[in-house]
């Protein structure tokens, strides 16, 4: 991450998009599990649904997508990464895309087969309780 992220008066960060888009993204056991590579917002909601990861390949080159649901990610300011707790042989196994077919994430079967992998509550349930 860039020195893009800010600390607002209050008790919350703000973090500007140039610093998420191409972020490193790290487990708990310090291992590299790629890179974010895009947001999704919900407009309907008007929430950050989920990041985009890539993860494997070389050079670009057979990289696997994945839809990571916002509220599994914390940020490590200090070291300027965001923190997946997923092994890395689990991250291998997750549903994933191809960069250029991406799944229907307005499909909430499919967000709460994502949510569900990663251990997160899908966002729009909290919008209705």
């Amino acid at each position: 991450m860039q020195t893009g992220a800010k600390r607002a008066p209050g008790a919350y960060t703000v973090a500007v998009k140039k610093s998420i888009l191409g972020a490193k993204v790290i487990n708990t056991a310090q291992e590299d599990l790629g890179k974010i590579e895009d947001l999704v917002v919900d407009a309907r909601n008007s929430r950050l649904a989920y990041a985009i990861l890539s993860f494997g390949g070389v050079l670009g080159l057979g990289d696997k997508h994945f839809a990571i649901p916002w509220e599994a990610l914390a940020f490590d300011l200090s070291q300027k990464v965001a923190v997946l707790e997923i092994d890395k042989d689990r991250l291998k196994n997750a549903p994933g895309f191809d960069k250029d077919k991406w799944p229907d994430m307005a499909d909430e079967a499919w967000g709460a087969g994502v949510h569900d992998y990663y251990g997160c509550r899908p966002y729009w349930q909290d919008l209705s309780s």
